[in-house]
Order: structure tokens, then C-alpha cells, then sequence
């Protein structure tokens, strides 16, 4: 029995041997594994869209902010430069992480400069932010709705298709879905289109770290919304613009298209909007503010209407008719309660003395 004795124990000891060599393998391997964090670099083109191409950062396990280098893109292809002088700099300015990704892999919000280091004109949040950093201790709190409306085959989710036939017609849409009406905050196959997809953004956002408040279906079949906020200052345009970048890849994802336009399908049918729900430190805290502050404010609004309707968004004078819910973009007004305003100030602000009020105009 002795020789089987000593092949056993020769045995057992190359056993524990080849598990020790494999774990000392496996540790050199785990050590010259690549370390590099994947950049997904977002900016804002000449049309308002959102364009984005990746970085790959070497010799990182995680980045910060300000590890990552500015880049370039060819302007020229994106309306915001001339072909013969066609680099466009990033600098990146807010850093979220990459929820398509995961892991340690960011989203990377960037400003756009030409090589001179001149802020193009595309870029409004470079001008925006010199604005906002003139009253930090006002601390000014946004609430954006983002109202949006979901397409295929060139019709908004839930509404009657056709297809083409080779012999002719139809060749486009023919039919309206049931009037407005059960749609709004509704659930059921028959009312409710397109909730995976609003659901898969809303957790991508969150993941991302995008300060996402809620979602809800819309008034119009297809169409749905979700707020953003409270933010301050600069930190609501980051958060709202790369909400909408992830808007565009989850959508990519479920072969969908989102629509902005503030009037998707003319007629008896409610425009898209971007309510967006205002208040600085005083308006919140003051006693007595709504009438010493918040009214004030509102009723300097309607010194510059027409100058903000210009830059509340193409096509908004389609949505801003006076009907569904809306005031007539020809002219200011204000209310308490009132959607029917071009500023509602809430119930709940005029009881307690202060709070918020609601700019209803943008797009």
C-alpha cells in the first residue's frame, strides 16, 4: 500500500501546485489587463441636435473632470465651421456616467470654442453661465418639463399606419387615433404607447446622474414628458441637454424617433412644450414674498415677451395659440392656477406667501 500511499500524495501535491500556479496566472494576467475609461464626448451642432464620438482615455481605472483633455471635431460637417478652417474645440464642462456602458465609462458634456479660443455661436451656455455666476447666493432653482412625442414609420406611437402597395396608395397615414381626452397620465395597451422606451430612459438618466423628477404620459397619443430639476443655475441646462442626448440613444435602441417640434400634428391636437418651473433663495424663504418679489418679477416678464418668444423655440407660435392649454404667444399674461397663462404661478405659492412660478411659453 505504500506506493499508492506516496501516488496519492504526489498527486494531491500537484493538484494544490497547478491551483497555485493558475492563481499566480491568473493575477500577472489580471495586472497587465488594459486600464482605459471610455469618453463619449456630447456637444450641440448648428440645428439644435446632439452629436457625440468617444474618447478612449489610456492608463485609467476612473476619470475626473478635469483629466480630460479638450478635443476637436470637424465643423464643417456640422454647420458651425467653414471648410477651410474647420476645427471646432471641446472643452468638456459637466461629466456624468455612461449608463449604455456602464462601468467606469462617462458622458462628457462639452462647450464649443474655434481655435482662437472664441466661443461660437452655437454655444449659449458659455454666455449663460457669465449670467448666472453674477448671483450664486440667490441660488436659482429650475424644474423643466420636457414634453416630447415619439414616432415610426412616420406617425406618433398609437396612431393609425399604412403601408405603401406596389400597385399604389396608401402610401401615407390615413386615420386619427380616439380624441384627447383618456390619454394624459393614462395606462393600458389602448392609451398608453411607448412606455418601455420612456421607462428605459428614465433609468438611464437616473443612472446617469441626471436629477430626473418624474414622467408621465402626455394629452396627445405618443406623446410623454419627464422633469428635470430642481437644479441650480447651469447645472439645469447640463442636466436637461444630456437627458435629451440619452433620449436620443434609447430611442435609437428601440428604432424610434423623438420629436421636440412644439406642434407635431396640426390641428385639435396639443403641442409639445418645455414648462419651465422658476425660483431663487428669496422667492422660496421670504415671507410675503409673492407679492413683494415673485409678482414683480413675473410683470417684468411681459417688458421683454417678445424678446423671449423669439428664443423659446422654432415653430412655437404653432403650439402658443390660446388653445390647448396655452396663451397666445401675440400676448403676456399671468395667473394664478391658470394654464391658460403665459405664467402660472401656483395655488400653493400665493397660500404660503412664497415658492415658484411657471414660465408656460418655452418650447
Amino acid at each position: 500500500t505504500q506506493p499508492k500511499e506516496r501516488k496519492k500524495e504526489r498527486h494531491e501535491a500537484h493538484k494544490y501546485c497547478s491551483r497555485d500556479r493558475q492563481e499566480v496566472t491568473e493575477t500577472k494576467r489580471h495586472d497587465k489587463m488594459p486600464k482605459y475609461v471610455l469618453a463619449e464626448y456630447v456637444w450641440i451642432d448648428a440645428q439644435c441636435g446632439l452629436r457625440s464620438k468617444t474618447k478612449v482615455i489610456h492608463g485609467k481605472d476612473s476619470v475626473k473632470l478635469d483629466d480630460l483633455p479638450d478635443w476637436n471635431f470637424d465643423g464643417s460637417s456640422t454647420g458651425q465651421a467653414g471648410g477651410n478652417d474647420s476645427e471646432v474645440i471641446m472643452v468638456p464642462v459637466a461629466l456624468f456616467h455612461d449608463p449604455f456602458r456602464g462601468g467606469n465609462h462617462v458622458l462628457v458634456l462639452t462647450d464649443c470654442y474655434n481655435p482662437k479660443g472664441d466661443v461660437i455661436p452655437t454655444n449659449t451656455r458659455a454666455p449663460a453661465k457669465k449670467v448666472f455666476d453674477q448671483k450664486t447666493e440667490e441660488e436659482p432653482w429650475f424644474g423643466i418639463e420636457q414634453e416630447y412625442t415619439l414616432f415610426k414609420d412616420g406617425v406618433p406611437l398609437g396612431w393609425p399606419t399604412s403601408s405603401a402597395r406596389s400597385f399604389g396608395g396608401p402610401t401615407t397615414q390615413m386615420g386619427f387615433p380616439g380624441p384627447q381626452g383618456p390619454y394624459y397620465c393614462s395606462a393600458g395597451a389602448d392609451v398608453a404607447f411607448g412606455r418601455d422606451i420612456v421607462e428605459d430612459h428614465l433609468i438611464k438618466c437616473l443612472d446617469a446622474g441626471i436629477t430626473v423628477s418624474g414622467i408621465n404620459a402626455e394629452v396627445m397619443p405618443g406623446q410623454w414628458e419627464y422633469q428635470v430639476g430642481p437644479c441650480t443655475g447651469i447645472d439645469s441646462g447640463d442636466h436637461m441637454w444630456m437627458s435629451r442626448y440619452i433620449l436620443n440613444r434609447v430611442c435609437e435602441a428601440h428604432d424610434v424617433t423623438v420629436s421636440l417640434d412644439p406642434k407635431p400634428v396640426p390641428g385639435d391636437w396639443n403641442g409639445a412644450g418645455c414648462h419651465t418651473n422658476f425660483s431663487t433663495k428669496s422667492m422660496r424663504e421670504k415671507d410675503g414674498a409673492f407679492e413683494s418679489i415673485i409678482v414683480p418679477a413675473v410683470e417684468r416678464l411681459a417688458k421683454k415677451h417678445a424678446e423671449h418668444i423669439a428664443v423659446y423655440g422654432t415653430g412655437n407660435e404653432e403650439r402658443l395659440t390660446g388653445k390647448h392649454e396655452t396663451a397666445s404667444f401675440e400676448k403676456f399674461s399671468y395667473g394664478v392656477a391658470d394654464r391658460g397663462a403665459s405664467v402660472r404661478i401656483p395655488n400653493q405659492t400665493k397660500i404660503d406667501g412664497k415658492g415658484y412660478f411657471e414660465d408656460r411659453r418655452p418650447a
